[in-house]
């Protein structure tokens, strides 16, 4: 990290991450030279702010350690299939340590090239000053930025409400520039880790300072108004900020996609109920990421899991919702049935695995805001939320009548079911500071035989919760590796 992270030639690839009539082929990246010239016009900041995004995407839709699957893959709802290549066992297994390929230096090095690539914009944004397009620019780079770091933070920290001694904890560093600053490493001074409590302080105040920015509109793949509140009842209820969860969730206005509408959302056919998704080109080979394929790799009837719905999870979910035949699909290997899952299997009549990354739901919004009702003891409110997605998901709907334990067990399922393999359930058990619990002997196989997980339980403070800090930056930078997470 240390030596590449402020070059200005190396963000601004190619931009090919759009989907269909949101392309942005024609559009050159910026690629070398000196930002406060090469950042002028509206469509030139625009540039360094897509660059950013792409920056995003890769690390959230890597095929082989993408952030939309590995914390599913790390925690309760799919066990490893014995016919598959065993990838990412590491992690499922909970043995990684911090010379581990993949996910740990994936996730830290493509998240602090977003957060440069923001950086750049939001110090030259003042050669946009009077110009319309100025603070729709700012704010995309701001949320940008706390989006990235926030990732950061969730991975390689302690999340606040996870412990009593969290916000005091190790975070991540919070690199940050403001409009005037000309650039230089900010890695040069070889800075160390922020508190949780500083790192969450810096996101939220970005986040709220792009929502009074940001426009309404900016295409698909890109952050809006609605994008960064989403963001904001996220991290919101991450901080145990419970009021202003509920708030930031009350001005989204992005409606909940219906039961007809639900299937077509994970093939791309339609956007219904999504917020922030990062877009793929699916005009050209090489510049689409297979996420899907941390799951499965299909080709015609055959079907060659990595993962797969844990047994009893895949079971504890109704006949009547519409969610479980979004999820799973029998799928074939070696004589054997599994419930392979249908999510990000590809767009329409593909099992590529290739398809937009569905970052942040209408549905979570609803979700976030149910939890921090309940935490606030407005359980009558909580339990209004919360039917009001339960009417689109059961065909056969009854109002719920949940109270006390049993409403907030109500909510933590229907949490766990409706964002199942979209990259929450890991830091959803992390967050409420509970214990990842398999079980130790149902199997990978359709009807529960087959293997057990090898590791079937993480408790709760287990060291594992925080990804270690990865060996590249460690060797690097002298300060950081005095404050390796403990336990590695």
């Amino acid at each position: 990290m240390n030596n590449k992270i402020y070059i200005i030639a190396i963000l601004f690839l190619s931009l090919g991450f759009f989907a269909c009539d949101d392309e942005l082929d024609n559009l050159q990246p910026f690629t070398e030279g000196d930002p406060s010239t090469f950042f002028n016009t509206p469509e030139t900041f625009q540039i360094g702010v897509d660059g950013a995004y792409r920056q995003l995407w890769l690390y959230y839709s890597s095929p082989g350690s993408g952030l939309q699957g590995i914390p599913d893959i790390i925690s309760d709802n799919v066990i490893q299939a014995q016919t598959g290549r065993k990838s990412n066992d590491d992690y499922h297994d909970f043995r990684y340590v911090p010379s581990t390929l993949g996910a740990i230096p994936l996730y830290y090095s493509e998240a602090y090239e977003a957060i440069n690539g923001a950086n750049l914009v939001i110090g030259q944004i003042g050669n946009l000053d009077g110009d319309d397009a100025q603070g729709n620019i700012h704010g995309q780079a701001l949320a940008i930025r706390a989006w990235a770091h926030f990732d950061l933070a969730r991975i390689f920290g302690q999340i606040p409400t996870q412990s009593s001694g969290a916000n005091g904890s190790f975070g991540i560093t919070y690199l940050k520039v403001e409009d005037g600053d000309t650039g230089g490493d900010p890695f040069a001074q070889q800075p160390g880790r922020e508190t949780v409590a500083s790192n969450y302080e810096e996101i939220i105040g970005d986040l709220e300072l792009a929502s009074t920015l940001i426009g309404d509109d900016n295409g698909e793949g890109r952050l809006n108004k609605n994008g960064v509140n989403a963001l904001l009842s996220r991290v919101y209820l991450y901080n145990g900020a419970y009021q202003k969860a509920i708030d930031a969730a009350n001005k989204v206005t992005t409606a909940l996609a219906t039961a007809t509408e639900l299937p077509d959302v994970y093939t791309d056919v339609n956007n219904a109920g999504v917020i922030v998704e990062l877009s793929i080109n699916t005009t050209s080979e090489s510049r689409g990421n297979n996420v899907g394929v941390l799951y499965s790799q299909s080709s015609g009837s055959n079907t060659t899991s990595e993962y797969v719905l844990d047994f009893d999870f895949f079971n504890s979910i109704s006949t009547d919702d519409a969610r479980r035949d979004v999820l799973q699909f029998v799928g074939s290997n070696q004589g054997n049935d599994y419930n392979a899952i249908k999510k990000f299997l590809g767009e329409s009549g593909q099992v590529n695995g290739r398809v937009d990354v569905k970052v942040l739901r209408a549905a979570e919004v609803l979700l976030n805001k149910a939890e921090a009702q309940f935490e606030l003891t407005q359980e009558s409110n909580a339990l209004t939320t919360l039917n009001e997605l339960r009417a689109l998901r059961y065909t056969s709907f009854v109002a719920g009548t949940e109270t006390g334990q049993a409403l907030e067990d109500a909510i933590q399922f229907e949490r766990r079911v409706e964002l199942a393999c979209e990259g929450h359930r890991f830091f959803d058990i992390k967050r409420r500071g509970e214990s990842i619990m398999r079980n130790s002997s149902a199997g990978d196989i359709i009807d529960g035989t087959g293997t057990p997980p090898e590791s079937p339980t993480l408790a709760a403070g287990n060291f594992r919760f925080q990804f270690p800090i990865p060996i590249d930056e460690i060797n690097a930078n002298p300060t950081v590796a005095g404050q390796q997470n403990p336990g590695y």
